[in-house]
């Protein structure tokens, strides 16, 4: 079994730290964004402290992990990576990334994703991993497909944005090794 999961030679995925909660607060307040999650209001800093003591960091115990994402060059966080809406059961969960408006378009999510995937397949030995992406976000599409999601269906006016509703695609990766 691989000694070292979450970290590659650009990056390293690490556990929600106190110290984050100004990234955390920007990321989850950013207006771009709220047309893609699920949240109707901003988060407070109150808020996202009380989620940084709550967590147990243990995706069976919470049933999601959220992750920090880590530049080794200068150890500037770069956004983050969750697993939510995880089933014990079925041994699957959903996969989000947000990185912050500098970091983009650099590969970073991409090194993310490729990670997470690896470490939720081979250390948890979760059974599959999926992401709703909306239809006209076509760098999230590619960044998923290119990570060896496949895309399975689409769900119509799943996203209410400020021009209407969107459609999404469902993307799943399936353990390669089970």
């Amino acid at each position: 079994m691989r000694q070292t999961y979450l970290m590659n030679d650009r990056i390293y995925l690490r556990a929600v730290e106190p110290e984050d909660i100004d990234v955390m607060y920007q990321l989850e307040n950013d207006p771009s964004m709220w047309d893609i999650s699920n949240f109707t209001v901003p988060y407070s800093r109150y808020v996202l402290r009380q989620y940084i003591q709550d967590s147990q960091c243990d995706v069976f115990a919470d049933k999601q992990l959220r992750l920090m994402i880590i530049d080794k060059a200068d150890e500037q966080v770069l956004g983050t990576i969750d697993i939510t809406d995880f089933v014990p059961l079925h041994l699957r969960g959903e996969v989000g990334i947000a990185v912050r408006k500098d970091y983009r378009q650099r590969g970073y999510a991409s090194d993310a994703l490729k990670l997470v995937c690896e470490y939720a397949f081979d250390f948890l030995s979760f059974h599959q991993l999926y992401a709703h992406i909306a239809t006209d976000n076509d760098a999230c599409m590619r960044l998923f497909l290119s990570c060896g999601f496949t895309q399975c269906g689409v769900i119509k006016d799943w996203l209410q944005a400020e021009t209407g509703y969107k459609d999404v695609v469902l993307l799943q990766c399936l353990n390669p090794k089970k």
